[in-house]
């Protein structure tokens, strides 16, 4: 009897060891497993550094969008000024876009080019 006891608490020790180094061992794997999914997200996440980058390009885009619009708005506020003060420039816009003329002037208009129609389009009309 007293074998079987040395024999069951070697056992014992034995299983109780190898608990404990196991133990360790998924302690370290879920540490590990742990850590690359948080870089992951880090990385590829909602607000990763992916969409970190992606958010930064259409930055610098809607600022170079919006220099654009204030050098427009510029020359429109510049040329709406002149419209209102400068009688030249209010002389050029009526004779472009209203197509008035000074007494004695004769106003040539040359039509707009139209597309070709195909031989199928003019056969219907």
């Amino acid at each position: 009897m007293p074998q079987k006891t040395a024999r069951a608490q070697a056992s014992t020790r034995r299983t109780f060891e190898w608990l404990r180094h196991a133990r360790g061992t998924l302690a370290t794997a879920g540490v590990a497993l742990l850590a690359l999914l948080l870089a992951a997200h880090v990385v590829f996440g909602t607000n990763g550094m992916v969409a970190w980058g992606q958010k930064r390009a259409q930055h610098r885009e809607l600022r170079k969008h919006i220099g654009e619009l204030q050098k427009e708005n510029m020359r429109v506020s510049e040329r709406i000024e002149k419209l209102k003060t400068d009688p030249k420039a209010i002389e050029k816009e009526a004779r472009e876009q209203l197509r008035y003329a000074k007494p004695g002037e004769v106003v040539y208009t040359v039509p707009e080019e139209r597309p070709q129609s195909s031989p199928d389009e003019a056969a219907k009309k």
